[in-house]
């Protein structure tokens, strides 16, 4: 059975003339519980993130600020999704292999994740992922 290809999550937004507000909650809003939060800043023109697919962990990914792209691939079909909206953010089960291009001057990435750092649940050459998942 093929692997679905992230799905995209509209968060809670409360406008405010003071400023907008957006929620993320696990296992409310994210269909996880959240162990870790990380963010990419800084990514400069023309270079990529991710390149990678995990075993175990699920994450959830959003454009806190600008834009950028997320190609995913499950092996056999391969989907972009355009992120530009802070409210926004696209879940991405395990055994997707994720790509982030096109990063936008001052884009910064946040991503939450189901599980804390563990270099054995990365899988990092594609050749592997695709031996596992093709």
């Amino acid at each position: 059975m093929e692997k679905e290809l992230g799905i995209k999550i509209q968060l809670p937004k409360y406008i405010d003339p003071r400023g907008n507000l957006t929620v993320a909650e696990g296992l409310d809003c994210i269909p996880f519980e959240i162990a870790r939060a990380y963010w990419v800043t800084d990514v400069p023109g023309g270079e990529s993130r991710g390149g990678h697919a995990h075993r175990e962990c699920m994450e959830f990914i959003v454009a806190t600020s600008g834009s950028f792209d997320v190609t995913l691939d499950n092996g056999t079909r391969k989907m972009t999704y355009h992120l530009n909206h802070p409210w926004e953010g696209l879940l991405v089960g395990t055994g997707i292999w994720r790509t982030l291009e096109d990063f936008s001057s001052g884009a910064v990435c946040m991503v939450l994740a189901s599980q804390k750092f563990r270099e054995e649940d990365y899988i990092r050459e594609y050749d592997e992922y695709k031996a596992i998942y093709g």
